[in-house]
């Protein structure tokens, strides 16, 4: 899968947009899924629009898009409507990877539930719990927090986790054993710096220019050594 960020696209105006129509297109000839990363969240027809232009036939729709819950249910739902009838998926905010996201997800609720749990209960409410294919309906988890995420998937067993932050943000393979479930399935692992620039991490500065062979070698080695990785701990459920 790939997961273009849409505000690298959206800074360079109507010739981004263009350019992010083009990434979608090529990727899909790839066979690759695609998943927006526009972290969209409305209300009414506004929200009504938003899913129509990333989870229908648009020129900007991929296979699933990630989206802002915190206007409540009516800015996810016509995104879960529109993912159903066109067999597309929503990823739904819930434990986010950067620092400050404890600043609100982790305020503790009268309940004694987290925010972060307190979302998952909701999301859970749009899919069935008899179903035995994962759902559409998906949440973004930062792996940076695996305790979060265990808690999470109590939640949401049959819902894919997206999980930003491994590599260039921190985490380690490691701390990715609680974001699949009991099968080792249901997680996708986000790497995005660590992949795009390999040659930042290299030992080797004395180099001003790398070949396009060379730096299509590094990536390569990147995502077989990112994946190898994962592979060992995916099937770990114990945190």
């Amino acid at each position: 899968a790939v997961k273009p960020q849409l505000a690298y696209y959206e800074v360079f105006g109507s010739e981004g947009i263009k350019a992010l129509e083009k990434t979608i297109l090529y990727a899909k000839t790839k066979d690759l899924l695609v998943i927006n990363d526009a972290k969209r969240g409305d209300i009414g027809s506004t929200c009504d629009a938003y899913a129509e232009a990333f989870l229908t036939e648009t020129p900007l729709s991929g296979d699933a898009v990630i989206v802002n819950p915190f206007l409540g249910s009516d800015g996810i739902i016509p995104f879960i409507e529109k993912a159903n009838k066109y067999k597309k998926g929503v990823f739904i905010l819930v434990k986010t990877s950067n620092p400050s996201s404890s600043e609100l997800q982790n305020l503790e609720l009268k309940s004694g539930d987290r925010l972060y749990g307190e979302l998952a209960k909701g999301i859970s409410k749009y899919i069935n719990p008899n179903q035995e294919k994962y759902s559409n309906v998906g949440v973004v988890v930062g792996a940076t927090y695996p305790e979060e995420a265990a808690i999470i998937r109590e939640h949401l067993p049959k819902s894919f986790f997206l999980v930003p932050g491994f590599g260039t943000q921190g985490a380690k393979a490691e701390n990715l054993a609680s974001f699949f479930d009991e099968n080792g399935y249901g997680a996708l692992i986000s790497s995005s710096r660590g992949i795009m620039y390999p040659y930042l991490n290299q030992e080797d500065t004395s180099k001003d220019k790398i070949s396009e062979k060379e730096y299509l070698d590094m990536v390569t080695k990147v995502v077989e050594d990112a994946n190898n990785e994962i592979n060992l701990w995916r099937k770990c459920t114990k945190l």
